[in-house]
């Protein structure tokens, strides 16, 4: 939606659900948002910055989850209503300041959204960042359809001033990235006026000195408590609890979040209306008593339906316990017990599976000539297709250049990899060159460990890399660390201008924001040296000089070296569609199997522009694909690929 911050209350529109979360926090009235880029969270901090101008809001990417947190807990400290966004592993990176945050509480109101992935769509991971609502002691809320997401945002900013903390709105990848119906509220006119006041006494929540000290550490806890018990008691009568079913119901299916969808469907298709109940919670933290004791006394089994894992179900468990003498025994379906996968996202298919069983229902969701059929015509679905760099990537360039850098050098040096496009190097995609692969800013955190054990035998070379986002985000500490104590390392940043994996958002190395203001841009190379390490920059494109000076500094045993890898990604704004090179196969000079590389370039280089003739036994250029990078041209051992200057 092109306009979300123009469109008129009561009209009806489809909206992505991390639209709707934006238009929420617009009809509350937010002053300031900051997020850090990751999918599925993405387009929540992109519509609001669209938005900016029109609603005089400040949108920011930060540098980092807990930055982010912290901009947007310096608006709610001086009265303005602000939001937080993250996907779930940012919330590990905020979980520091946010443990402070919620300790001592807020003023404006103050949202935090984690936009989580069950089933690792897009992610290294499925974790869970429920835990820190339950761990931190503040609310946590779930939407649960696509009008939820716009109306418990708004509602989220109200909640918060009425407690005076934190609250987190949690959503998953099929509620951020679906979209549907949202009738939408009014946009306030009024622009609120920051004042930050401290000079109040050291535990007055809203004049005071905003400071977590031992001394004040009681009253803050106590105080924080409180607001626990007040959350509890506006859930009570939350109109974003719902049940659907009859007064007593055979199965009572508590749920939350997307899964009241599958949920829905799952009863109507098994044509269970009027033998299982839906409760479906939109306050899953902390639990309303009076409402959870209510409904758990309709009916003696209960199945628990939620991602990823049994947060819902364990509380709802450990609340039951404290009920039973008003409630009685009651038999309980859920992950403990398998009904439902403790991994993986879930759908209609998965809840059919265990309602079917719980209820004794035969359900078969395709007849058996289906299948029959199916088997007849052959295996189902797509062909396989590996994972690999998009056409004309300058990883994929970076990446041949590091692994043959190492085979030359032939001391068994490896590589730390870290998290963004270029993970996909701990594959054959990039020539399986990544060995290591864990959070964002780890693979030179890894490898400044890795660069002191030499005194224990272990002499190799020891290499890591980084986006350029990545490099501000969480690499400055971990260069920081490895420089001090003398690591032997070569970090390689891999600077592709942009935020690449998750649409290009701005980050410091830029010279523009999210509000595509001009801002100063921080040099990488220059902030290295600052430091005190040697920096060289190359274009990765240029294969002999990357590898010439990574194989010069594999040579030096003198702590850190930098290598920037700089060229702008093929798929960014500025480079789509324009090509510096049109390249072609001189088909007469390409000998394909027969040639002494046996199809270098389409069996080990594997660029998708690339693609091998079978019918001809020659390689060719899929000129629809192809981003006229000419790397290609520089790997042929029989000179067969040709590239000249594409006509500007």
């Amino acid at each position: 939606m092109a306009d979300l911050w123009e469109a008129a209350k009561g009209t009806r529109h489809l909206l992505m659900g991390n639209e709707a979360i934006a238009r929420g926090a617009l009809e509350a009235g937010v002053s300031v948002a900051a997020g850090y880029p990751g999918t599925p969270s993405s387009e929540i901090i992109e519509n609001l910055a669209r938005a900016s101008g029109e609603r005089k809001i400040y949108v920011e990417w930060s540098v980092n989850e807990k930055v982010a947190l912290e901009v947007a807990a310096a608006a709610s400290y001086s009265g303005l209503r602000s939001l937080a966004v993250m996907k779930q592993v940012g919330m590990n990176v905020a979980s520091d300041f946010l443990l402070h945050l919620s300790q001592y509480g807020t003023r404006g109101g103050m949202v935090l959204v984690s936009c989580e992935d069950p089933g690792a769509l897009s992610s290294t991971n499925e974790g869970e960042s429920r835990p820190y609502a339950k761990m931190m002691e503040f609310p946590l809320i779930e939407p649960g359809d696509f009008q939820e997401a716009k109306d418990m945002t708004a509602w989220a900013f109200s909640l918060s001033e009425e407690i005076r903390n934190v609250v987190m709105l949690r959503s998953v990848t099929r509620l951020s990235h679906a979209s549907g119906n949202v009738i939408l509220g009014e946009l306030p006119e009024i622009r609120a006026k920051a004042d930050f006041k401290h000079h109040g006494s050291m535990v007055d929540p809203m004049e005071g000195p905003i400071v977590n000290l031992p001394a004040t550490l009681q009253v803050l806890h106590n105080r924080q408590q409180e607001r626990l018990r007040a959350a509890s008691a506006v859930f009570e009568k939350s109109p974003f609890n719902v049940y659907e079913g009859p007064e007593r119901p055979e199965l009572l299916v508590i749920t939350s979040s997307a899964c009241t969808l599958y949920c829905r469907e799952a009863v109507r298709l098994l044509g269970a209306q009027e033998r299982a109940g839906i409760l479906k919670l939109g306050t899953t933290w902390p639990l309303p008593p009076g409402l959870m004791e209510k409904h758990l006394s309709r009916t003696d089994r209960i199945l628990i339906v939620e991602e990823v894992l049994p947060f819902l179900e364990d509380n709802v468990l450990a609340l039951a316990a404290v009920l039973s003498p008003k409630i009685g025994i009651k038999t309980f379906h859920g992950k403990l017990d398998r009904s439902i996968p403790m991994t993986n996202e879930l759908n209609p298919d998965v809840v059919i599976s265990a309602l079917s069983r719980i209820l004794d229902i035969q359900y078969q969701a395709v007849p058996d000539s289906y299948y029959r059929k199916a088997a007849e015509i052959g295996p189902p679905g797509a062909p396989p297709r590996a994972l690999t760099f998009c056409p004309g990537c300058p990883h994929r360039a970076s990446f041949w250049s590091i692994h043959n850098a190492l085979q030359i050098d032939n001391r068994k040096g490896f590589v730390c990899g870290d998290i963004g496009c270029y993970s996909l190097a701990a594959g054959a995609s990039g020539f399986d060159t990544l060995k290591t692969l864990h959070s964002m800013g780890s693979g030179t955190g890894l490898a400044s460990g890795f660069g002191k054990l030499a005194s224990f035998g272990m002499d190799r070379p020891v290499l890591a890399v980084c986006g350029d986002s990545t490099f501000f985000h969480a690499v400055v500490p971990a260069l920081v660390n490895a420089i001090h104590n003398r690591s032997d390392i070569i970090l390689i940043v891999l600077d592709n201008s942009g935020t690449a994996m998750t649409g290009f958002q701005a980050h410091p190395g830029l010279k523009v924001n999210a509000m595509n203001e001009a801002v100063p841009a921080v040099n990488i190379p220059e902030v290295c040296r600052a430091m005190g390490v040697a920096v060289e920059v190359r274009d990765p494109f240029d294969l002999e000089e990357t590898e010439r000076t990574l194989l010069k500094m594999m040579q030096r045993r003198n702590g850190v070296n930098v290598l920037v890898l700089r060229q702008i990604c093929a798929l960014s704004p500025e480079k789509k569609g324009r090509k510096r090179f049109e390249v072609k196969v001189n088909e007469r000079m390409c000998l394909g199997e027969t040639c002494g590389c046996n199809r270098l370039c389409t069996r080990i280089f594997k660029c998708p522009g690339l693609i091998w003739n079978k019918r001809e036994n020659t390689a060719r250029i899929d000129e629809v694909i192809c981003a006229g990078c000419g790397v290609c041209a520089s790997i042929c051992p029989a000179h067969a690929i040709e590239k000249q200057e594409a006509a500007s």
